[in-house]
């Protein structure tokens, strides 16, 4: 796997950057701070998996009463959290992305227009192997375009309002999936799109995209800039996550019924002052949120104290990360 991680200092919290930035992102450089062999990213020495509690408390501190602080001062907590904030490895997030995610850029080499990419919207599911599955018509110019040419790509943003969050560019060739495969492939697309009653058409057929390069980008414009990329072997030795499956039901909970809970362990967990903190994914080693102090917005990696084993295991884990901060308050 071939890496880059170039730092690039920019203030987040200036106001310049406000309208050029939807949330201010974390600096990535610290997500791939703690791999193994040569998935490390940064020059700084791998950490191994540490209790958060203990990185808490080497942070610089501030009381979440505090008013008017320096927003220099809040860019620090923030950098010095995140630093040591514990993340799954990037090939890991990568793959879970990928097969928690249901629609991408799909980009082809034009028939019509010869020479130039043709994109389209695509719906998409990930076989056992992690490949993208399509259903697509063969009345499609997408379809047309990769019947002459099975090379392709599919974009992926885990957040698509910003620009600066992790996006992914799977690279690979389109094939028609076999008639012994197509049943459960069917199921597995279903299975992510219960309503595509449109794939049982008689001009509706499935490929899968076999991956053969997997590039991602994560901070641009921002203070610290993360990229690399992945080849077929090492993505498909990887295992999705297995909490990830969890993130949207737990994350919707959380917000719905526990918002002032998730600010409350917000701040003791990572040192940061917020005005609020929403969930928005989660996998065994922790989750981000999206938080906002004094009219500026930021993302945060909270991690666990420990690795959660289950959903089950993901609420005591919360339920506990709540009680030590409350009783930290009292």
């Amino acid at each position: 796997m071939k890496a880059l991680v170039t730092p690039l200092r920019l203030s987040l919290f200036s106001r310049s950057n406000v309208h050029n930035i939807p949330l201010f992102p974390l600096p990535l450089i610290s997500r791939y701070s703690s791999l193994p062999n040569s998935l490390t990213f940064s020059s700084r020495p791998a950490r191994p998996f540490s209790m958060a509690a203990s990185s808490q408390s080497a942070s610089p501190t501030v009381s979440p009463g505090d008013v008017n602080i320096d927003k220099d001062k809040i860019f620090q907590l923030i950098q010095a959290h995140q630093e040591k904030a514990t993340r799954l490895p990037p090939v890991e997030e990568i793959r879970t992305m990928i097969d928690r995610s249901v629609r991408g850029m799909l980009s082809t080499f034009s028939q019509k227009h010869e020479g130039y990419p043709s994109g389209s919207m695509v719906d998409y599911a990930c076989d056992a192997d992690g490949s993208p599955i399509l259903a697509v018509s063969n009345l499609a110019v997408h379809t047309k375009d990769l019947v002459a040419n099975p090379k392709c790509s599919l974009l992926l943003a885990r957040d698509p309002e910003d620009r600066t969050d992790l996006v992914i560019t799977l690279h690979g060739d389109a094939v028609a999936v076999s008639e012994k495969d197509k049943a459960s492939i069917r199921a597995a697309y279903l299975a992510r799109h219960p309503n595509a009653f449109w794939v049982d058409f008689g001009d509706f057929f499935f490929l899968r995209i076999e991956p053969k390069v997997i590039r991602f980008v994560s901070g641009v414009a921002t203070a610290l800039l993360g990229s690399g990329e992945f080849n077929e072997a090492e993505y498909k030795a990887t295992k999705v996550d297995p909490i990830a499956q969890f993130s949207k039901p737990v994350a919707s909970h959380m917000n719905k019924d526990h918002a002032e809970d998730t600010k409350v362990i917000v701040q003791h967990w990572t040192s940061v002052p917020v005005d609020f903190a929403i969930m928005t994914d989660l996998d065994s080693l922790g989750f981000y949120v999206k938080a906002g102090y004094q009219g500026d917005n930021f993302k945060l990696r909270v991690p666990f104290p420990r690795r959660a084993e289950d959903r089950k295991d993901v609420k005591t884990l919360i339920v506990e990360m709540l009680q030590a901060a409350k009783s930290q308050a009292d």
